[in-house]
């Protein structure tokens, strides 16, 4: 028997009624999704994602739960666990956005200068925990780029509060205060970033920092480039944090959208 294809209002009745189930079922986060690419056109972007360093830090775990992610965006990713992959500068020309997780470690000053030179001139930089503030700690250039720098965690792996304070903006809207078991990071921090999130100190650990007020999330310009932060992700089990997973891909996303809109609103 010759079977016959769905109609369109088949199809559009389909569609109405998976949104109706997924409304009705709810989800813990809010419906906007961080796989909704700003601005996603046939024209892919180029991603070079760099991990290593601290191995205590789990990169290449970390790296693995958003390999497969980013592929599913459709950008075109090229992966590296060399901080040679700086000194391309044809790949380097290219790049619409860096992701970078190499807590402490060492780097040239080509190989810097490089990176720098890149954002400067309009690629995105994204990362998360040490992997980007407890990096090259010598180098005051990139401190300056990613808007911050590791001092402590007072306590090691305690439980504390996130608090969202900016219900706006995109990376962070629709999300509420959350929990979390790992390590509070203590910053220096650049007070020109756009603070998204932050946690207070108890003051259990150390008591003269009772009640400090730290950014944990952070969005900023470096030159023409979007650079993006997040304190989280000591190992990769705190993306098992439904939040965490979520502000970081849609960090991710918001800095990948650098060369197209080269402003920090929006």
């Amino acid at each position: 028997m010759k079977q016959s294809l769905p109609t369109r209002r088949d199809f559009v009745g389909k569609i109405a009624a998976a949104s109706l189930f997924g409304a009705m079922a709810g989800n813990a986060l809010p419906a906007r999704s961080s796989s909704q690419q700003e601005g996603a056109d046939a024209n892919p972007k180029n991603v070079l994602f760099v991990y290593g360093g601290y191995e205590g830090h789990e990169p290449k775990k970390c790296a693995e739960i958003f390999i497969p992610w980013l592929r599913e965006q459709k950008f075109n990713l090229t992966v590296s666990t060399s901080l040679d992959s700086y000194l391309d500068a044809a790949l380097m020309q290219s790049l619409d956005l860096i992701i970078e997780t190499w807590t402490m470690g060492a780097i040239t000053e080509p190989q810097v200068k490089a990176l720098l030179e890149t954002v400067k001139n309009g690629a995105g930089l994204a990362g998360w925990h040490g992997g980007l503030v407890g990096s090259f700690l010598d180098n005051f250039e990139y401190n300056f780029m990613t808007g911050g720098r590791f001092a402590a965690h007072p306590g090691g792996i305690i439980d504390y509060e996130v608090n969202i304070k900016d219900h706006q903006d995109p990376v962070t809207a629709g999300l509420g205060d959350f929990k979390m078991h790992s390590e509070q990071y203590y910053l220096l921090v650049d007070p020109h970033v756009k603070v998204l999130a932050t946690t207070t100190f108890s003051g259990a650990a150390r008591s003269w920092i009772e009640g400090c007020v730290m950014p944990s999330v952070w969005k900023k310009m470096y030159g023409k480039g979007r650079v993006f932060y997040s304190a989280f992700g000591h190992v990769a089990k705190d993306f098992d944090v439904p939040e965490v997973l979520e502000i970081t891909k849609r960090g991710i996303l918001w800095a990948s959208e650098s060369k197209r809109a080269s402003q920090i609103e929006g």
